[in-house]
């Protein structure tokens, strides 16, 4: 009985008090988009962050600008953090983060030409090629499982 009241007042409320009732009751959070970047010789691309916690180092990425598709958005930012351009992107997985309360979207990535990469914001202390048996020390264990779970569970971009 309670449910088909509360049904019919929310229906026959007004199109604002709506907003605000879901705006203000349902929970928000950051997207953001990050790629594991590969080039010729599986190398995997790794920025070293001034703002990032801890070590600095991790993959790309940054957060969606309102209206931004996640795969333009790690497009964009890898363009403005190192000048790289993604000659291959496919979606390798996403996942939620309690805090901060953040969905992320990753994908695996395959540079196009990865002898344009230099740091070109002030976002980045300096990057780095990497084989995978020899990531920075410094790298974290969370950055560290997602290049294994990109790796693992998407599909590795060829090389044309």
């Amino acid at each position: 009985m309670l449910k088909t009241v509360l049904g019919v007042l929310w229906r026959g409320a007004p199109k604002r008090v709506r907003r605000w009732g879901i705006w203000a009751f349902e929970p928000r959070f950051a997207v953001t988009a990050g790629a594991v970047v590969l080039d010729e010789r599986g190398r995997v691309l790794l920025l070293n962050h001034v703002f990032r916690r801890g070590s600095g180092w991790g993959i790309p990425g940054g957060f969606l600008m309102k209206g931004e598709q996640p795969e333009d958005a790690i497009r964009r930012e890898l363009c403005e953090e190192t000048g790289v351009e993604l000659e291959r992107v496919n979606l390798a997985f996403v996942r939620t983060l309690k805090r901060p309360r953040q969905v992320e979207i990753i994908y695996l990535c395959r540079a196009r030409d990865p002898a344009e990469a230099v740091a070109r914001s002030v976002e980045i202390e300096s990057l780095g090629w990497f084989a995978l048996d020899d990531l920075p020390p410094e790298l974290g264990n969370d950055q560290r499982r997602l290049i294994e779970r990109a790796l693992a569970g998407g599909a590795t971009p060829s090389v044309q």
